[in-house]
């Protein structure tokens, strides 16, 4: 019988980053709803607080110094395009079914990583990802089971096309970001998504702000000022770097976790309470985490790139 390999300092601290990081991110839809700016100017904002914060602090180890390399600089330009696309998609699912509906397409994600990833990235899916996925998808069906049978007959075809085709690109970022571990730091990789996201949004942004005549309140610009510092420059690097220490198809699963943590954010600070449902649901997500953590094959250690 074959053993699994045991679990190193690096794999836990991996798992524990990724964890951590979507506990982080889970608060991002509680501060898009607080503001009312558009999407896509919060997130031009979010991205270059995050890309300047992140480039001021690590200046010293300059983090986009092999970005030039023809290796590198065109995956960086389609992880970005990539990453912009999907938020897109996402919220255009969002505006034609619902957050309920968006919100269960583009976390099939995790599905698509699963089958692509051994194509992509010649890496075996070990058994118990499946069983893991079959578990987190449907706690995330009973956290989303009011919604869904509640606008299921009124379901936009370009709706679901856009939810669909955001998961396929959610993932193709994340598959994407996982080759890039180990050519570029996980710091570098997200200052480069951060400004390189910024700037494919940036003309959407000025069309839904200066040009609809918006003008950002100061809830807006408190809003994005913690997606810049917590939600991504922290959430996103604990996320690359915690990518980078383990199976990428783990990854994408433990990113159930966010929708678990987001009714908790909106509990704490937006007052909204949580159903059964919610309940029952995070626990068969959590459920799905330890499924993973316990009988989950680790990835075998790969040199550490260049920070």
């Amino acid at each position: 019988m074959k053993r699994r390999p045991i679990v190193t300092s690096r794999s836990a601290s991996g798992y524990a980053l990724v964890a951590g990081s979507f506990a982080i991110m889970g608060l991002i839809g509680t501060l898009v709803e607080w503001a009312t700016a558009p999407e896509s100017a919060l997130l031009v904002m979010r991205f270059v607080v995050a890309g300047a914060a992140l480039s001021a602090v690590f200046a010293r180890r300059q983090p986009l110094a092999g970005a030039r390399d023809r290796a590198v600089w065109p995956r960086l330009l389609l992880m970005g395009a990539i990453d912009a696309v999907s938020l897109l998609l996402f919220f255009v699912a969002i505006r034609e079914n619902g957050v309920a509906i968006g919100m269960f397409l583009q976390f099939l994600a995790p599905v698509w990583v699963a089958v692509i990833a051994p194509c992509v990235l010649h890496s075996r899916t070990d058994r118990i990802v499946f069983p893991a996925l079959a578990v987190a998808l449907a706690g995330l069906a009973v956290i989303l089971a009011p919604s869904l049978v509640g606008d299921g007959a009124d379901l936009s075809r370009w709706g679901v096309v856009a939810g669909l085709l955001a998961g396929l690109a959610y993932a193709g970022f994340q598959l994407t970001v996982k080759d890039l571990t180990a050519r570029v730091s996980s710091v570098g990789i997200v200052v480069a998504e951060a400004w390189l996201d910024a700037a494919f949004l940036l003309p959407l942004a000025l069309a839904q702000t200066v040009g609809a005549g918006y003008r950002l309140t100061r809830t807006d610009l408190t809003s994005a000022l913690i997606l810049g510092l917590v939600c991504t420059a922290l959430g996103y690097t604990m996320w690359t770097e915690g990518t980078a220490r383990i199976r990428v198809q783990h990854s994408a699963i433990l990113g159930y976790l966010e929708p678990v943590t987001a009714p908790v954010y909106a509990l704490l600070l937006l007052g909204q309470t949580m159903s059964g449902w919610t309940v029952a649901g995070g626990a068969l997500i959590v459920l799905a985490g330890v499924l993973i953590l316990v009988w989950g094959e680790r990835e075998e250690p790969v040199a550490e790139p260049p920070t």
